[in-house]
């Protein structure tokens, strides 16, 4: 009989003890369920708010941008203001677009995204280029003239590291450089005291189209290695010379690394995003040189190709395919948008040198 009492008892604990550890096991079930849902609708927030930064600005029309901003300011519009005025709102871009400047981002989703801060990369190599040919050229009268003191540190300034976060962030040092367009542009549109300058001279506009020339022969040469190229090593100074004599390569297979193929793709396109606008601006301020040369339909030539490269790309993924397969190649396709507006801009040199 007591041996029946004890058994009794000790199932009524166990069954006490169950009762009390439920509740705790169903709040710990709960507590992951709820810590899972959490997580799962962030990363569902974080993919929609990196599709929304990852769209590629629009592009806008110079010439009434540029008249609105000197209307609004209350400036004259003189012979160069459209370039300046271009320059800054490429680069404000850069700073101002859905979700911002990106490519110093530590946090998610930001840290996740690699195809904007690539596009952010080509234009700010081509804000940096054309912040150096005003400082150098555009703003001179000639080479042994005083170069502007604005242009001057608006340069380093977009040449900063696009990637640092702090002390200072990347963001900071451009927005100075803006800054410090806008200081020489207020100077070069008042008449009462004309202390900056703007040439539109044939030599001047053909340096710089020298340096986007080579830009663009670069990024032909980077797409077109998508998917593996023979070619002759042209770093060397003499293909010949390196195999007979100093033992060198001169042939060898260049191709892009499959993880890098649509950082160059997106490069791509923000070069030639860029450099549309800025040539947009540079038919305005240069129409008459350009029309003495006869070069107006070569420049109209090189932005309609630039532009080209801008349409919708409608694959969710940069494709690879090669040769004549079955699936397409557009690091190919953006490379032969590239490859004729930098034949054109070597027309255009030609014409803007002998004319």
């Amino acid at each position: 009989m007591l041996d029946w009492k004890k058994g009794a008892a000790g199932v009524r604990d166990s069954l006490e003890d169950a009762g009390e550890r439920a509740p705790r096991k169903s709040a710990g079930g709960w507590a992951g369920r709820a810590l899972g849902s959490l997580i799962g609708l962030y990363l569902l927030l974080a993919l929609v708010v990196g599709w929304y930064w990852s769209q590629e600005p629009e592009l806008f029309p110079v010439q009434l941008q540029a008249q609105a901003a000197a209307q609004s300011s209350g400036r004259q519009m003189v012979n160069g203001y459209t370039t300046v005025e271009t320059l800054k709102r490429v680069a404000s871009t850069l700073l101002d677009k859905p979700g911002g400047y990106l490519a110093n981002d530590l946090a998610p989703p930001g840290l996740w995204l690699d195809n904007m801060p690539s596009w952010e990369y080509g234009v700010l190599v081509q804000v940096r280029d054309l912040s150096r040919a005003l400082r150098k050229d555009f703003a001179r009268s000639q080479s042994q003239s005083t170069e502007d003191v604005d242009l001057a540190k608006a340069e380093p300034r977009f040449n900063f590291d696009n990637k640092s976060w702090a002390l200072p962030a990347s963001e900071s040092e451009y927005r100075d450089g803006i800054k410090l367009l806008d200081r020489y542009l207020a100077r070069l549109a008042d008449p009462a005291k004309p202390s900056a300058q703007f040439y539109t001279r044939a030599d001047n506009l053909n340096n710089w189209l020298g340096d986007a020339a080579t830009r663009l022969g670069s990024l032909s040469q980077r797409l077109s290695a998508s998917v593996g190229q023979v070619r002759l090593n042209t770093d060397l100074p003499d293909p010949v010379l390196a195999e007979e004599g100093t033992g060198g390569i001169a042939e060898g297979i260049y191709e892009t690394p499959w993880m890098q193929i649509d950082n160059v793709f997106y490069e791509a396109r923000g070069q030639a995003w860029a450099l549309s606008h800025l040539l947009r601006a540079i038919e305005v301020d240069f129409a008459d040189v350009l029309a003495k040369k006869n070069a107006t339909i070569s420049l109209r030539q090189i932005i309609r190709e630039l532009e080209a490269a801008q349409e919708t790309l409608w694959s969710p993924m940069i494709l690879n395919g090669s040769g004549y397969g079955l699936l397409a190649n557009h690091s190919l396709v953006m490379a032969n948008y590239i490859s004729r507006a930098n034949a054109a801009i070597i027309d255009l040199r030609t014409l803007l040198s002998q004319g």
